[in-house]
């Protein structure tokens, strides 16, 4: 199968083809970066944009580090200092780069939408740029879904991650699932892949309407838990989210303490799960809240500081083969 995405917007309608071809692409930029010499010249010549409305730290670092080991041209927006504070538009802010010979956008923004109209626009306008989602408001963030399908799959097999991997694998995603975009790609890629996904949080974190992600396809295989226990019993993975709140209207938990006994994972919860359980986490972490340090610090349990590095290959992924489309 060839690459046909000019726009990676989500990973709700991704098939299993395009999953594998976007694992076995980073799984060869992954030996890259372990030369002495990082770069190759697959980008040369083009210019990746990162419009970057909202702060982030590990998706910002990593797609700028990404498209210059591609050896691409880069330019970084920030809102905090851009013409945006005297009142220019998002769609006005987007040509602008455009008019800089922009091949590729990476867009991040802190409402739900905004990398799908910029990339309407750039369709309408007729231009050969693909729009890349880094995380939009409540909706999905597909390059974090696509390094954490990564990070499994090389878990289970290093030599060849393949989506195939994770047929029967019990993953428990756990915490914030309510306001996380993470967690929405990873429902998505997870159970495409053939994962039996298990949500965890309390009610008011984990409305009832999650049960619909998957309703369309009955091979999904997506379950719903207001206690940790059930969730993790014998579960090969344990993905825990961030408390996100800054997007809390409302007093949606009786304290963090409270909610680190119910729901926080520790090493005495683990041993509910897989002997050779791995525990994952996307970043930035409340310490002491969705997972103890010394979990999150055990090279032997933790794939965090994977997940980070894995993000660099991933997202070289996808800019190469977003760069290199056909027109």
């Amino acid at each position: 199968m060839t690459w046909t995405r000019r726009h990676i917007l989500g990973l709700a309608d991704f098939t299993t083809a395009e999953y594998d071809i976007v694992l076995q692409t980073a799984a060869s930029f992954s030996d890259v970066l372990l030369r002495p010499m990082k770069k190759v010249p697959a980008l040369q010549g083009r210019v990746v944009t990162n419009l970057f409305f909202e702060s982030s730290t590990r998706t910002r670092s990593s797609f700028e580090l990404a498209a210059k080991r591609l050896s691409a041209d880069v330019m970084n927006f920030a809102a905090a200092t851009s013409s945006i504070t005297k009142g220019e538009t998002i769609l006005d802010t987007a040509k602008t780069y455009l008019a800089m010979d922009t091949d590729l956008m990476v867009v991040r923004h802190q409402h739900s939408g905004v990398p799908q109209v910029i990339a309407a626009e750039m369709d309408r306008l007729g231009v050969q740029v693909g729009v890349l989602n880094a995380g939009d408001g409540q909706h999905e963030h597909p390059s974090q879904g696509l390094l954490d399908l990564f990070t499994i799959c090389e878990v289970l097999d290093a030599s060849k991650p393949r989506s195939e991997l994770l047929a029967g694998k019990k993953i428990a995603i756990v915490g914030d699932i309510l306001h996380s975009r993470v967690a929405r790609s990873n429902i998505w890629s997870l159970t495409a892949c053939g994962a039996e996904v298990h949500l965890a949080a309390p009610p008011t974190l984990l409305p009832r309407e999650f049960a619909d992600f998957c309703e369309a396809d009955p091979n999904r295989k997506l379950f719903m838990h207001w206690q940790l226990e059930p969730a993790i019993a014998a579960a090969d993975f344990v993905m825990t989210l961030r408390l996100q709140k800054e997007r809390m209207s409302q007093h949606l938990l009786p304290s963090l303490r409270e909610y680190h006994q119910a729901f926080g994972i520790n090493r005495d919860r683990l041993q509910l799960c897989k002997p050779d359980v791995k525990v994952m986490h996307p970043g930035p972490t409340n310490r002491g809240v969705e997972i103890t340090s010394d979990v999150m610090d055990d090279p032997a349990m933790s794939l965090v500081s994977k997940q980070v590095h894995n993000g660099i290959a991933i997202r070289m992924a996808l800019l190469y083969l977003m760069g290199n489309l056909k027109n």
